[in-house]
This record gives C-alpha cells, structure tokens and sequence, in this order.
C-alpha cells in the first residue's frame, strides 16, 4: 500500500509539544510531514524549530494555512478555541487532555476554591457542546490524545473484553507522583482544576473507555458514566504542612488530592484516585474485576526492568523513570517509557485515521464524558461527596 503523506503542525512549544514530536517521528505507517510549530511564547517557538529543523509561524492563521493537521499541545484554557479554529477549517485536530474545561471568572482574585462548581459544570458542558457542534460541521476529526487509551496493557485489555464478552464490574485505578513541573498547573484559571483533571483525568478516561469497549462489544452501544461522588483536599496547602523539599508545594489554588466513585448506566462501578503527594516516582494503573476474568494494568511502574544502582554517579546520563527522586539503589528503570504509556501508538492510530478512515478509539464522545464526570464530580466535592448525575451531552 502506498502510505499518504500528512501535513501536519504544531501548536505550542513546551513540555507536551516535545513529546507529540517524538511521537511523530515514529510513525511508520503514514508518511507525516512536521511543517511547522506556532507558539504565543515566539521566543521558546523559534528554539524549538530550530532544535527540529522545521518552521516558525507566528500566527494560528498562518500555520494552519499549510497543514491537514494541527497538535494542540498548549495550557488547557487554550484548547477549546484551537480546537474548533482548526475544525472550522476542517483540519484533524489531536488535542491534548484534558478536552476543555471551566477556567474561571475573569477576576483578579479568582480563586478555585470560592468558584461555583455548578456555574463550572454548566460552562465545560457549553464548551463541550461547541466542540461537539464544530466537528459535526467539518471535514476534519477532534482526536482525543488520551495515551491510557493507547497504552499496551489497556489495548490488551480491550482485546480480552472484545474476544470473551466480559462485564466489568469493577474498576480501580490511580495517577499520582510527587507534582507538576508545570507553572500554569498551579492556577485552576489556565487548567479548569486541580489534580481531579490534571491527573484524574487519565485513569477515569481509560476506565470509561473500557466499559465503551464492553458495550460496544457485546450489545453494540457504549456503557456510559451515570452518577459520580467525589472528595477533594489540598494537602499541601494546609497551615500544618511540613515542607521537606520532596513534594511539590507551590500550587496557589488547586487540589492535590481526589478521589472519585463513578456509577455506570449499567450499574456497576469504578473508583479513581489522582494525588500530588506520593514520592517514588509515577504511579499509574487500573485493575479490572470482571465477571469472567481479572487484569493488573501496570502502566507506570512495571517491571520489565529492574536496575540496582549503588552509587548516585553511577546513572548520571542514564535516565532511569519519570519524577523519581534519586537513580541509586534499586529501580523500576524503564527501557521504553513513551511505548508502555502508550505515545508512539497513539499517534500512529491518529495518523492511520487521518489518511485511511482507520476507526478512532479515543474521540470528541469519549473525551466529553470524561470532562463532563470530572465536573460533576468537582460538583460533588463541593457538596461533600453527595452523589451528582453526570450529564448527557447527546
């Protein structure tokens, strides 16, 4: 088969933009073609062309002009206006997690905490709606990159849903590390939340993906989220709080601990957990209890490696896993990070959308129910863990 060739560019240059790269860069079954980066940050944007070889735009107008796709790897708050530009244009649009959100009143003094959560819910459920109207209205596709989605072990797990017809009846799973690198992480205004979407939005992502892949499988529709309950704490913002350097402690007005219970409309459950407070390095998982099985999803740590390292030096250029805090003594050292946490095949799925029709796993549908049960259960949260519907979008 002849592979197409793909335009694509990218719209931001920092931490998630140098990942898609990489990603991109190993796509086989599609010829992509990486036109150009644009960046509000024209200084970091041109570094990182020049790094790549590629070019600088600076402006939205200009780069989309000259691509069939466009990566959306900027702060959340950004997401849903790039989005639905690229859409109107009828470009394919991969847009980073989460899909969009509720980023505040426009005050000086905005501040997470205060905001009502139901004014929050009422306004991510008007921005999924133009997201969803603005892919009815183009040629192109909202990709969701949600890489849990696309990781090896969730894929397996789709495969045994798919070929044995199981019903899950439980899920569990967890996202959590030591805090967030990133600067704008620490403001609900540019990221719709705290640690409940900026992380929780990975484990409930795949666990909703599942039960759509179980219903799908075994009565063709999807088993989709009913009602959430849901806590949240900011552990390291308490006056009580003893700072030793480890956990990240600078967030201004965002949780750094949640968990969620999600009731399907089928009646079974899931439970997510998502924290800021746990040192070792990334804790990423899901476990499924079905009726005629049970899975382990080990995504981040696995040990498929294991290293012992005896002194510090030793590893100095030798990249051990994500957010652990020192390369001596014994490690879960990952000899392929990206593959077990799903990047490299999820743009490959992507671009095999993009040029051939391929079916799309993680979409606009998927990524709305996502959004829609992580308000609801900030919703939750607020009203001290009374159980709230999730709405429907359609």
């Amino acid at each position: 088969m002849n592979k197409k060739t793909v335009r694509t560019g990218i719209i931001g240059s920092g931490f998630s933009a140098t990942f898609h790269y990489e990603a991109l860069s190993r796509v086989y079954g599609t010829n992509v073609e990486v036109v150009g980066v644009h960046s509000k940050d024209a200084d970091g944007g041109k570094a990182y062309a020049q790094k790549r070889g590629i070019r600088f735009f600076d402006s939205l107008e200009a780069i989309l002009a000259e691509v069939d796709a466009i990566h959306v790897c900027v702060p959340p708050m950004f997401h849903e206006p790039i989005s639905i530009e690229g859409l109107r244009r009828d470009k394919f649009v991969v847009c980073e997690k989460p899909l969009t959100g509720y980023f505040g009143d426009g005050s000086p003094d905005y501040h997470w905490e205060r905001a009502d959560k139901k004014a929050a819910l009422a306004a991510a459920m008007a921005s999924v709606g133009r997201l969803l109207d603005a892919e009815k209205s183009s040629k192109g596709r909202l990709l969701y990159a949600e890489n849990w989605v696309y990781s090896p072990s969730i894929q397996k797990e789709r495969e045994i849903l798919e070929k044995t017809g199981g019903q899950i009846l439980w899920i569990h799973g967890e996202e959590a590390h030591s805090g967030s690198h990133s600067v704008d992480y620490a403001f609900a205004a540019r990221c719709g939340g705290g640690v409940l979407i900026g992380k929780g939005c990975h484990p409930l992502t795949a666990a909703l993906y599942l039960k759509r892949v179980e219903g799908r499988a075994r009565d063709g529709r999807p088993i989709r989220p009913k009602s959430v309950s849901a806590r949240t704490h900011a552990i390291t913002r308490l006056p009580a709080f003893r700072d030793e350097g480890h956990i990240r402690a600078t967030y201004y007005d965002i949780d750094d601990f949640s968990t969620m219970h999600v009731e399907f409309d089928d009646g079974t459950i899931a439970d997510v957990h998502a924290s800021d407070i746990v040192l070792g390095g990334i804790h990423n998982w899901i476990e499924v209890c079905a009726n005629n099985h049970r899975a382990l999803c080990n995504i981040n740590p696995n040990t498929a490696m294991q290293t012992y390292n005896p002194v510090e030096a030793n590893f100095k250029d030798i990249y051990v896993v994500e957010k652990i805090g020192t390369r001596q003594g014994w490690a879960c050292t990952s000899p392929e990070e990206d593959w077990f946490t799903g990047y490299p095949q999820e743009i490959e799925a992507f671009y095999r959308t993009i040029a051939y029709g391929d079916p799309l796993e993680s979409d606009m549908p998927l990524a709305a129910d996502t959004i829609l049960t992580i308000y609801s259960a900030y919703l939750s949260a607020d009203r001290q863990g009374a159980a709230e519907q999730v709405p429907q979008w359609a």
